[in-house]
C-alpha cells in the first residue's frame, strides 16, 4: 500500500483522532522502528522501541467491519512487535470510541491512563483520550 492508499483509508475511518495525511504516512514507513501489517482493506501500524510496542491506529474499511479483521491485525500487530522483543503495548483511544474500547478490552488492554481534552472535535470540544496497555510476555 502507499501512503496514498493509507492515508485514503484512514480518512475512510477517523474523525477523532483526525485523520493522517500521506505524508505523515510516508514518514511512518521510513521509520526503521515502525511495523504495518494489512492490506487496502484493513491495516494496523505502530512502532516497537526497546521493549515497548504502541500501536498508533488500526483502520478497518467501514464495509468490511464486523468481519473479525480488527482483532486479528490487533493479534498479528502484537505478535510482531513481541518478535522484535516488546514486552508490553501500549495504545490511546478516544474514550467516546465505544467499539475500539471493546476490542481492546476484549484482548485484556487494561486502562493506565487518561489525557485530558487531548482530542480536538469540531466547534473547539475536547474529548479525552485512555490510554491501555497489555503485556506481551503473558505475565
Amino acid at each position: 500500500m502507499t501512503p496514498a492508499d493509507l492515508a485514503d483509508l484512514h480518512k475512510r475511518c477517523f474523525t477523532t483522532p483526525r485523520p493522517w495525511s500521506a505524508t505523515e504516512f510516508e514518514a511512518f514507513l521510513r521509520d526503521p522502528h515502525v511495523l504495518i501489517l494489512g492490506d487496502a482493506t484493513a491495516f494496523a501500524l505502530g512502532r516497537v522501541i526497546a521493549d515497548e510496542a504502541e500501536l498508533l491506529t488500526i483502520a478497518v474499511a467501514p464495509e468490511q467491519r464486523r468481519k473479525g479483521l480488527a482483532r486479528r491485525l490487533l493479534a498479528d500487530f502484537e505478535q510482531a512487535a513481541s518478535g522484535h522483543g516488546s514486552l508490553t503495548c501500549f495504545l490511546e483511544v478516544a474514550a467516546g470510541n465505544a467499539p475500539a474500547i471493546a476490542l481492546y478490552r476484549g484482548a485484556k488492554y487494561t486502562q493506565t491512563g487518561r489525557r485530558r481534552g487531548y482530542y480536538r472535535l469540531a466547534e473547539g470540544a475536547t474529548e479525552d483520550a485512555l490510554i491501555l496497555s497489555r503485556r506481551l510476555d503473558g505475565r
